[in-house]
């Protein structure tokens, strides 16, 4: 077979986004590994990274509830990762209710540790903790929803997770580098304590050609087991060797030919070069339209987690159903992560976030899959201060009904506002609007027509007193065609 793409990024760059992952707009993915076990924050995910390092909460943590890392290590949690209330059926079909359309989970994250039956290590959850293929257990279970699977990697990053030079702890012990990689920089003098993350990367070796094999392989594993539909990088992908990543994006963009279906890629930061993928911006969003898409990787905690932590705030249905909306009028799409627990249940505040997301895309799917945006994102007094990556960290939005968002499909505009508007109001964006141009006006999940008017304002619009749901509100107004 004549292979389409090139291991170059002007090859690379012909590679366009899948019309299904343009048309999905929303998924699901789930953070949950070893780390879910000891559960403490901030960040769960990064508990095996800073355990080992004096001076965080999580050191205290584990010195208080487990002993000191030289006495009780990452790898002695594994016994207590049981999953044994894993039920991947019950995650698909609740992800199925939550209206997303593509999902999976993160099959390796920056701990070493495959949630897959890998033949490049010991050291996964088929052979150790759960005993369970949970890749290809969730692969199954997802397509069998008629959902998208996707995979997100973090493997990269296990370079440099972990201490190797600090003698007295098991990560500095060979009999372990299966998990915590081989080992580097033992002359290391950074103090493991008193200095930040990047000082102590920036004076690590760069990735060893094993290690960057091992990389590529483990990833090639996955796409020929599992042929996912979507793979997600983290931001470890730029200490990726730049050929390593020419090759593999080949080798999966050319799988299209032999699936018969389109994949797609996304990249945190400048990983790869514009246009060979779509950008993730993680914890954040943009505050005006683009011209490219982009998609978002946020949580359903307030941000801090990203895994399942005892005792973390959540945030609201509103405040999501509104960061999704805000997103696809913007040209981007939004990735919701769920931190499972280590045996395999979902939170019940988790579920019933998920649960109302779903019951308002039920009702208002509609006005977001299939959608396009509009020639502009919307209008309203409310303003983002910050966008990007983690922006959301930076200021909590809260919008008004006089807040709108526009998305188009075929001959319908969707004006979606964030708050019950006002008994009248008025679109100040279809000023313009030629005379004769609009058909109809009605609330999306009512049939009844809504009495409206075109003014030098705009068009004022005289909403009904039921709410057909709650967060949001999309006002449907069909376009005459013959003009």
């Amino acid at each position: 077979m004549i292979q389409k793409y090139e291991p170059i990024w002007r090859s690379l760059r012909m590679h366009q986004t899948p019309q299904w992952f343009r048309d999905a707009k929303f998924g699901i993915y789930t953070h949950w590994g070893i780390y879910s076990v000891p559960a403490a924050g901030p960040n769960v995910s990064w508990y095996p990274h800073n355990m080992y390092r004096e001076g965080t909460p999580q050191y205290d943590y584990h010195v208080r509830n487990f002993g000191h890392p030289s006495k009780f290590g990452y790898k002695d949690f594994i016994p207590m990762f049981t999953a044994d209330k894993f039920d991947p059926d019950q995650w698909a079909e609740l992800f199925k209710k939550a209206g997303a359309r593509f999902a999976g989970p993160v099959a390796e994250h920056h701990d070493g540790f495959p949630m897959w039956d890998t033949a490049y290590g010991d050291w996964n959850a088929a052979k150790m903790g759960p005993r369970r293929d949970v890749v290809g257990e969730l692969e199954r279970a997802i397509r069998a929803q008629d959902m998208k699977f996707m995979v997100a990697m973090h493997h990269a990053e296990n370079w440099w997770f972990y201490p190797h030079w600090i003698k007295e702890f098991d990560t500095a012990d060979s009999r372990y580098a299966g998990l915590y990689g081989e080992l580097h920089n033992l002359d290391l003098s950074v103090n493991a304590g008193g200095t930040s993350h990047e000082d102590e990367w920036a004076a690590q070796d760069k990735p060893s050609k094993a290690f960057l094999d091992r990389w590529r392989s483990r990833l090639v594993e996955v796409v020929d087991k599992y042929t996912p539909d979507y793979i997600w990088f983290d931001f470890g992908l730029k200490f990726i060797q730049e050929q390593y990543k020419q090759d593999f994006l080949a080798y999966y963009y050319n799988k299209e030919q032999a699936w018969g279906r389109e994949v797609v890629v996304s990249y945190k930061w400048d990983n790869l070069p514009p246009g060979t993928a779509v950008v993730d911006i993680e914890l954040g969003k943009m505050a005006d339209q683009t011209y490219y898409e982009w998609i978002t990787d946020t949580t359903v905690d307030d941000g801090s987690a990203w895994g399942y932590m005892k005792g973390t705030p959540y945030k609201s249905v509103t405040e999501l159903v509104q960061y999704l909306v805000d997103n696809v009028s913007k040209n981007g799409y939004m990735l919701l992560n769920v931190g499972p627990k280590p045996n395999g249940e979902l939170p019940e505040e988790a579920v019933a976030i998920l649960e109302g997301i779903g019951a308002w895309l039920n009702v208002n799917g509609e006005a977001i899959y299939d959608t396009v945006p509009w020639h502009q994102y919307g209008e309203g007094p409310t303003q983002m201060k910050a966008e990007g990556a983690f922006s959301d960290t930076q200021e909590k939005i809260k919008y008004t009904g006089e807040d709108f968002r526009f998305t188009v499909k075929d001959a319908v505009l969707y004006a979606i506002s964030l708050g019950w508007p006002a008994k009248h109001f008025t679109i100040k964006s279809l000023k313009d609007v030629y005379p004769g141009q609009i058909q109809s006006v009605r609330i999306v999940g009512s049939e009844q027509e809504l009495a409206w008017q075109l003014t030098d304002e705009g068009l004022a619009i005289e909403r009904p007193d039921d709410r057909p749901c709650e967060h949001a509100f999309a006002f449907k107004i069909t376009q005459n065609t013959g003009l």
